[in-house]
């Protein structure tokens, strides 16, 4: 861990991160130190806050927070008169700004590479001299770890399974044959990469199992969350691509394809050889049916079902809006008598009309 940085070195690091993409301007003392990140309702004089969202500008106005990184329109309505004790970090994107200082304030622990005692190494794996393998530890036969990947305590990594630099597996990851993780990827404790995808036959009222024969193919700078679960594909592969952010208890499906640097917040399903473009945003317990395919750019609400492909980009909601439960079974009971109540209406469409020829006559 770094010591104290000043907010002039802080500025510099993201400088230097997002080669000055982010065009930020101090107001106030860029001497003062920073040591943490924090919320701007209990940040105190060291530490480093934003404000994103304009409903949390009255938490702005009173924080104690030694530095405050905020838009120029947040700025001209808190503090116009400059009436505060913050150093002021004005920036367009200033959540974006706030995560490049997080990761300077707090980067990863040092590891040392080497393999622990208690690992279970086949003889056939090839591993990095600067690759750390942590306590019961299962490399299969064939595996292949890169420098610098770290494997945390009691993961399972399978026959011929290839992890590429820098990837950063935490406890308890498995990862079944034949998959491949890219390089600089984070997979967090618990998440099963490789499990059979959910394929069955119907055959004289029973289910018969399909072979699931292909693997998940996982690009560069990827993050996939606790508790995930990515199935192998049943002939080609499951494939997600670079830069993609997947958060906890996702279940994606066999022969997916999640495009590059789309984002999945938790507990969304995507069913089997679903397409979801780049650059996406699925809501938490979205849920995505199989086989269909979702544009580019396209932003899924929360909560939604998708049931059909989406062509063309947009930001998509199908959520009934929740209300007192005595509102929601009176509605429910008119949309369970909707279709009835359609087909009165155009029985009296149709004696109006006629009502009026026959009055024109």
């Amino acid at each position: 861990m770094p010591g104290p940085l000043s907010i002039e070195d802080l500025a510099k690091a993201v400088d230097r991160a997002t080669g000055k993409a982010l065009g930020a301007r101090i107001i106030g003392d860029a001497s003062r130190t920073i040591a943490s990140v924090a919320p701007l309702e209990v940040a105190q004089a060291d530490a480093l806050s934003f404000l994103a969202n304009p409903r949390y500008r009255r938490f702005a106005a009173a924080t104690r927070a030694g530095a405050l990184v905020l838009s120029e329109a947040d700025r001209h309505a808190l503090f116009a008169s400059g009436s505060t004790t913050c150093v002021l970090i004005v920036c367009e994107a200033a959540y974006t700004w706030f995560a490049f200082a997080a990761q300077a304030l707090a980067p990863q622990d040092e590891v040392q590479p080497g393999c622990a005692p208690s690992a279970v190494v086949h003889p056939s794996a090839r591993i990095d001299r600067s690759a750390t393998i942590g306590p019961l530890v299962v490399i299969d036969e064939g595996g292949s770890i890169a420098a610098g990947v770290q494997i945390g305590a009691g993961c399972y990594v399978g026959r011929d399974v290839r992890i590429l630099e820098a990837t950063r597996l935490h406890p308890a990851v498995r990862i079944y044959d034949g998959c491949r993780v890219g390089a600089r990827c984070l997979v967090h404790s618990g998440a099963v990469i490789g499990a059979d995808g959910f394929g069955f036959a119907p055959f004289q009222g029973r289910w018969v199992k399909i072979p699931q024969t292909g693997a998940v193919l996982i690009g560069d700078d990827v993050e996939i969350g606790a508790g995930t679960t990515i199935d192998r594909g049943a002939m080609g592969d499951t494939v997600i691509e670079d830069g993609v952010k997947i958060d906890n208890q996702v279940q994606i499906g066999h022969n997916c394809r999640i495009g590059a640097y789309s984002a999945i917040a938790g507990c969304v399903g995507i069913a089997g050889s679903a397409t979801i473009g780049r650059r996406c945003q699925l809501g938490g317990a979205s849920m995505i049916q199989g086989h269909i395919t979702i544009a580019d750019d396209t932003i899924i609400s929360g909560a939604t079902a998708v049931t059909h492909d989406v062509r063309e980009a947009g930001f998509y909601t199908g959520i009934y809006p929740f209300m007192r439960n005595r509102e929601w079974e009176r509605n429910a009971v008119l949309l369970r008598h909707l279709d009835e109540l359609r087909e009165r209406i155009r029985r009296l469409e149709t004696q109006l009309r006629t009502r009026q020829t026959e009055s024109d006559r």
